[in-house]
């Protein structure tokens, strides 16, 4: 994962301001770690910069996709934001418990070969989520 020194670089190499903004959205953003909801995230927000909006952390976290230090999915119906590792990792959603497995990227190179060489297309398969029924479900 990039961390906060490497993300706050990139925004200024790109030619764009760390505003306190964006610094205590990306704050909050690495602090969980994880996936979350745009909602969670102003919330979080909020408790240290009172008077950002809604808005505010919305258009931010897609400045964060656009220039590719964060990334969004759909993961059981709601948009989950996270800062995007060195590696591309995807996952496997289990649509009747919930369960959220992060799947290697490795997986996939044989996909992106074949349609490069088959269909040629390029797919960029950076952040997958894959859903179905996991193992334990199955019982």
């Amino acid at each position: 994962m990039m961390d906060e020194t490497a993300v706050f670089t990139k925004i200024r190499e790109l030619g764009y301001r760390v505003t306190p903004q964006r610094q205590v959205i990306l704050d909050v953003l690495f602090a969980n770690g994880g996936h979350a909801t745009p909602l969670e995230l102003f919330e979080q927000v909020t408790v240290q910069f009172p008077c950002v909006n809604r808005a505010t952390v919305y258009r931010a976290l897609d400045f964060f996709c656009e220039i590719q230090v964060a990334t969004k999915s759909e993961i059981h119906g709601n948009t989950v934001y996270e800062i995007l590792e060195d590696e591309p990792h995807h996952h496997l959603v289990c649509t009747r418990c919930g369960q959220v497995e992060v799947l290697s990227d490795a997986y996939f190179s044989d996909l992106v070969t074949h349609l490069a060489d088959d269909h040629g297309f390029l797919a960029e398969l950076r952040h997958l989520v894959i859903p179905g029924v996991c193992r334990n479900c199955q019982k």
